[in-house]
């Protein structure tokens, strides 16, 4: 197949204008008019209560809860998704299938039931909480029961990223340095920790980004105080419930833009990385 005496080859897929008019369309209309209407809800306030409303201490307090626990869990799933990623590829081990299944069980699980199942275990007679309670710590109905819950929504997502990459790593190049005198910390971090970090970047910002969004799993685990540990999604479902459409509004889109920007900074230092 010839294009002005260049050679073609045919592709299965249709050409480069219909597959662009499909893609801007099925965008504008599973993405972009959607926002674009909770912009216009929000925006049909008067400057002074879209101000009052997203600058209120209650939904102030739940910005700092939702952005800084979410920011936490994604850390701490940076962290042990890469161990579980490297132990799945680089072991091998009996029951490996079953430990696959385990980590994508976050996936298939309902969250209303993953948050069920974390509430019972840590809540102060839950099978775990149980063990803390005599020190007076309490897991459930806190900061630290959004925690578990994000961080258990999230790992899959750092796992999944990291994996590929370790898996085409090839351990010629670490074997080389060590027996050019390369101490385990120096093969890390000169060597695997530079491959890898696009791909970890790339699962922090997924596992980041689920625990921004998350409900089902921390609406039960939270307690939902006000101040203390009541997320953003909550702030907006409570808003809808009191026929406050305009005030939800608000709050959606000013989280929205939030996570828009640190996501958009993430990224930027993913390509800086990358290079």
């Amino acid at each position: 197949m010839t294009r002005q005496g260049k050679l073609v080859t045919p592709t299965i897929i249709p050409g480069f204008g219909i597959t662009l008019g499909f893609t801007v369309f099925y965008l504008l209309l599973i993405v972009m008019i959607p926002l674009l209407c909770l912009f216009v809800k929000a925006f049909s306030m008067n400057w002074h209560q879209f101000w009052h409303t997203i600058l209120n201490a209650r939904v102030l307090s739940a910005y700092k809860i939702t952005f800084g626990i979410s920011f936490l869990a994604a850390l701490i799933n940076s962290l042990f998704g890469f161990i579980v990623a490297w132990i799945v590829v680089r072991y091998p081990m009996r029951g490996k299938k079953i430990l696959d299944a385990l980590i994508d069980l976050p996936f298939a699980l309902p969250t209303a039931v993953a948050g069920i199942a974390l509430s019972t275990l840590y809540a102060p007679g839950g099978w775990i909480g149980r063990w803390f309670s005599p020190y007076g710590i309490k897991i459930a109905f806190t900061p630290i029961g959004i925690t578990i819950a994000l961080v258990f929504v999230g790992l899959p997502f750092v796992v999944r990223t990291v994996e590929p990459i370790l898996r085409d790593m090839s351990a010629e190049t670490e074997e080389a340095a060590a027996m050019l005198g390369a101490t385990r910390w120096q093969i890390f971090y000169k060597i695997i920790l530079p491959h890898v970090m696009p791909a970890l970047l790339t699962g922090f910002i997924m596992a980041f980004a689920r625990g921004l969004g998350e409900y089902g799993s921390v609406i039960f685990i939270a307690g939902n105080i006000p101040g203390v540990s009541e997320i953003l999604p909550l702030v907006i479902i409570t808003k809808l419930e009191q026929y406050d459409y305009n005030g939800a509004s608000a709050i959606a889109v000013t989280m929205l833009v939030i996570s828009f920007i640190i996501l958009l900074s993430i990224n930027k230092l993913q390509h800086v990385k990358s290079k």
